[in-house]
C-alpha cells in the first residue's frame, strides 16, 4: 500500500495556522477572564510575528530563488504562500470582531483605551506635559524627500507615515517619517484606568515635529523582516563572532510584511509601499492597534488583577522540601518533577547545592534557553570560582535568544568554565545536566533530565516533565553524551538512554513496529509538540492499519491526517490550548519494555535528524505509572481539547450535560491538596493521598 500519498497529509505551514487560530479562539472563550482572553490575542499577535519572520521568510527564499520543493503534502512554496496569506487575510475579520469586542467589555470594566482626542480638557493638558517631556526628546521627524532618503527600518520597526503641506503653500504635499521606538510604551497611562496608544498622541504633535508644516493625513505602519540567521558552520572558525555577526545580519534582513493602520488616502498608502516594496499579498490593513503583542502590556497590569486568572504558585512537594539535600533525596529514589504545578527551585537548588558541596568534582549541563537573569548559570560561576571542573554546552542557535545566550558564555567564559557550541552542523537541543561526587573512594553520578529549558521563569507558564536520577547507568551514558558534544564523536551511541540524531528516530520507529506485532493489544499515546516526519507518520499509518490504537496529543503543528478510512481510523489526534503553554513530550507504548519515556524531541525530521536531543526511559514504575495517569488524565480533558478532523480543521470537544475535565485545573488543585496534606500527615500517606487523587482526577 502507498502510504505516501499526498492527501495523506497535511500541509505543516497550515497545520501551524491552525494551532495559532486555535490560540485566537481563546481569546473569544467567554468563559476566560477578560485579561487572559487579551492574553491569547497578544500570543497570537507574538506567535505570527515569528512565524513571517522563519517560515514565511523561508518559503520566500525558496520560491524567489526558483527552488521549486515539495512537501509530502504536495504543495510548493508558491501555493503554500497563496494559500497561507488567503487564509491570513481572512482571519483578519475575526481578530478585529475578538479585539473590539474585548475593548469593548475591558471599557465596561474600567480598563479604557482611547484615543487623544477621546480623552477631557484635563487629561489632554496631562498628555501634553507628557509628551514633550517623555517622547518629544526621543524621537525623530525624519522628512523624506529627493536629499533625504527613505531610512533603513529594523525588523518589527513602527512608527508613523504622515503626508504634509507647508502652511503657506497648501499644493505642495510632502512626505514624512517618525519612528516610534520600543523604549516607549505602547499604551500611555494619562489617567487613572485611561491608555492612549501612543501613536494617536504623536499625531497631535505633527506641527511641532515638522514645525511650518500641516498635516492632511498619516497611518501606522509596521514592518517584518526575515529574521533567519543562515550560519555557514563549515566556514567559521569562531562561532561565537559569526553569531554575533548573524545578529546584527537579522535587523537588516529582507522585507517580507507590512502591517498599516486602514487609511482612506491611498497616496499615502502607494507611498510607503513603494519604499517598502513588500509584495501586495503580504500588505494588511488592521482596525485594530498594530503589533497585538504589545497588549501584553495591558495583561499584566496589576490594579487589574480581578479581570485575570487566578495565579497559581508552583508547589514544592513531597518528598522534596526548601531545604532538602538534593543528594540523599536522590541516593535513596528517582524523583520526577511535573512544571509549572511542582516548582523549579528543586533544579536551580541541585546545581546550588552542587556549586557549594565539597565533595563535588564536577558539572555539566547543556543550556538552550535560560533567561536574563540566570541563578543557574550564576551558580555554575560560583562552582568555577571555588575549583570545581565546570562544562557548559550553550547553544548559540537557540532562535531568539542568541543574543542572551551570547552574553550568558561570554560571562562562564571569563569565570573559566569550559564552554562548548555545540557540533558543527547539529543544534544542541537535549537538556540534561550531570553532578560528579566523590562518595568515600569512589565517584558518584547525580543526572536531571528533563523535556524543557532551564529556565524558571518559562517554568512557570511551560508544563514541562524533568527527572533526578542517580541510577548509575544513566550517569555513564550522561557522562559519554557529553564526551561526545565535546569530542570529534558524530556517530556515538549510549547504553541506556537514546541520542538523536544516531538513536531516537529508530528506536520510535522500532517501537512502533513492535506494537504492530501484538496488533489488537497494540497500544501507543504520544504527547509532543509537533508531528511532521514523514517515516514516522508513515509507521503510525501501519500500525492504524493492523488494529494498534493510537493516541496522539499534539499541542501545534500536526502533518498527520486522521481519520482516512482503511488508514487512519485508529488515530485520534488532541491538541490542548490552555493557560499554560503544552510542551512535555510524554510517550507510551504499551509492550515496550520499558513502557513509558520522556524526550526533549518532537516527532519533526529537524529534531529527529538534525539536532542532538536526548530520550529518556522511565526505569520507575511508580513514576511510569504516575505519568501514564497525566496522560490519561489528558486524553480525558473535555475543556482545554481540541480535536483534528480528518479535513485538518479542530473542533472542541465540550458537549453540554458531561462533566467538565480541565486537565491543566485539576493538576493545579492536585498540587495544592498535596502541598496542603504534606504538613498534616506522614509522607507514606501524602503519597497515597496523591496516587488516589490522580486516579480520581
Amino acid at each position: 500500500m502507498n502510504l505516501s500519498k499526498n492527501e495523506y497529509f497535511i500541509n505543516r505551514e497550515l497545520s501551524w495556522l491552525r494551532f495559532n487560530t486555535r490560540v485566537l479562539n481563546e481569546a473569544k472563550n467567554s468563559s476566560l477572564p477578560l485579561l487572559e482572553r487579551l492574553k491569547f490575542l497578544a500570543i497570537y499577535g507574538t506567535n505570527l510575528d515569528e512565524f513571517y519572520m522563519i517560515r514565511i521568510a523561508g518559503l520566500h527564499e525558496l520560491y524567489n530563488n526558483g527552488i521549486n520543493v515539495y512537501g509530502p503534502d504536495g504543495l510548493n512554496p508558491y501555493e503554500q504562500l497563496k494559500e497561507i496569506r488567503s487564509y491570513l487575510h481572512n482571519e483578519q475579520i475575526e481578530i478585529e470582531k475578538i479585539y473590539f469586542d474585548l475593548h469593548k467589555k475591558l471599557h465596561n470594566e474600567g480598563l479604557k483605551i482611547v484615543q487623544y482626542s477621546d480623552i477631557n480638557k484635563d487629561m489632554k493638558s496631562n498628555v501634553n506635559e507628557y509628551f514633550f517631556s517623555n517622547i518629544f526628546p526621543v524621537i525623530t521627524p525624519i522628512a523624506i524627500d529627493s536629499t533625504h532618503p527613505f531610512p533603513h527600518l529594523n525588523n518589527l520597526s513602527f512608527g508613523l507615515i504622515v503626508k504634509l503641506h507647508e502652511n503657506n503653500n497648501p499644493q505642495e504635499v510632502k512626505y514624512g517619517f517618525i519612528r516610534i521606538p520600543r523604549i516607549l510604551q505602547r499604551f500611555i497611562n494619562v489617567e487613572q484606568d485611561f491608555f492612549v496608544p501612543i501613536e494617536s498622541i504623536i499625531k497631535e504633535f505633527i506641527d511641532d515635529l515638522f514645525p511650518g508644516h500641516h498635516l492632511i493625513s498619516s497611518t501606522t505602519f509596521r514592518i517584518t523582516r526575515n529574521a533567519d540567521i543562515a550560519i555557514e558552520e563549515e566556514e567559521a572558525d569562531d562561532l561565537l563572532a559569526v553569531m554575533q555577526e548573524g545578529l546584527r545580519q537579522r535587523k537588516q534582513g529582507k522585507l517580507i510584511r507590512l502591517e498599516l493602520a486602514k487609511n482612506d488616502d491611498v497616496d499615502l498608502v502607494t507611498f510607503i509601499n513603494s519604499h517598502t516594496n513588500v509584495y501586495k499579498g503580504d500588505v494588511y490593513e488592521y482596525e485594530t492597534p498594530l503589533n497585538l503583542g504589545a497588549l501584553w502590556q495591558l495583561v499584566s497590569l496589576k490594579e487589574f488583577t480581578h479581570l485575570a486568572s487566578v495565579s497559581f504558585t508552583p508547589k514544592i512537594l513531597p518528598p522534596l522540601s526548601k531545604n532538602s539535600n538534593m543528594f540523599t533525596l536522590m541516593d535513596d529514589e528517582d524523583i520526577m518533577l511535573n512544571h509549572p504545578y511542582e516548582s523549579f527551585e528543586p533544579v536551580v537548588k541541585f546545581i546550588q547545592d552542587a556549586s557549594s558541596d565539597k565533595d563535588v568534582v564536577s558539572i555539566k549541563m547543556t543550556l538552550y534557553r535560560v533567561g536574563s537573569n540566570s541563578l543557574i548559570v550564576k551558580a555554575l560561576i560560583d562552582a568555577v570560582l571555588s575549583g570545581k571542573q565546570v562544562t557548559v554546552m550553550v547553544e548559540l542557535k537557540a532562535r531568539f535568544d542568541e543574543a542572551n545566550n551570547l552574553t550568558w558564555a561570554k560571562k562562564l567564559e571569563s569565570a573559566g568554565a569550559h564552554v562548548v557550541y555545540g557540533i558543527k552542523g547539529l543544534k544542541v537541543h537535549a537538556k540534561v545536566a550531570l553532578v560528579i561526587k566523590k562518595v568515600g573512594n569512589e565517584l558518584k553520578h547525580y543526572v536531571h533530565l528533563s523535556t524543557g529549558n532551564y529556565n524558571p521563569t518559562t517554568s512557570r507558564i511551560y508544563t514541562d516533565v524533568s527527572l533526578f536520577t542517580s541510577k548509575k547507568e544513566f550517569g555513564i551514558d550522561a557522562t559519554r553524551f557529553f564526551h561526545h558534544i565535546t569530542g570529534f564523536a558524530k556517530h556515538s551511541k549510549l547504553s541506556t538512554l537514546f541520542i538523536a540524531p544516531s538513536q531516537i528516530k529508530p528506536k520510535l520507529l522500532a517501537m512502533i513496529e513492535n506494537e504492530i506485532k501484538h496488533t489488537t493489544k497494540g497500544r501507543i499515546i504520544a504527547k509532543i509538540n509537533s508531528l511532521v516526519d514523514k517515516d514516522i507518520i508513515k509507521s503510525l499509518y501501519k500500525a492504524s492499519i493492523a488494529g494498534v490504537k493510537i493516541s496522539l496529543i499534539i499541542r501545534g503543528v500536526c502533518s498527520l491526517r486522521p481519520g482516512i478510512k482503511g488508514i487512519s481510523e485508529n488515530i485520534e489526534v488532541k491538541s490542548i490550548i490552555g493557560k499554560y503553554l503544552e510542551h512535555s513530550r510524554i510517550l507510551y507504548f504499551k509492550n515496550s519494555t520499558p513502557k513509558m519515556y520522556l524526550s526533549s524531541a518532537d516527532w519533526m525530521a529537524r529534531n529527529l535528524e538534525r539536532r542532538i536531543e536526548l530520550m529518556t526511559p522511565i526505569l520507575d514504575t511508580s513514576i511510569s505509572n504516575e505519568l501514564y495517569e497525566l496522560l490519561q488524565l489528558q486524553l480525558n480533558d473535555n475543556v482545554l481539547c481540541n480535536i483534528l478532523q480528518s479535513d485538518g480543521e479542530y473542533i472542541k470537544t465540550s458537549k453540554t450535560g458531561v462533566k467538565k475535565i480541565n486537565s491543566q485545573q485539576i493538576l493545579e488543585e492536585y498540587a495544592q491538596k498535596i502541598y496542603n496534606a504534606k504538613k498534616k500527615t506522614s509522607s507514606s500517606k501524602v503519597q497515597k493521598l496523591a496516587k488516589r487523587l490522580l486516579k480520581e482526577s
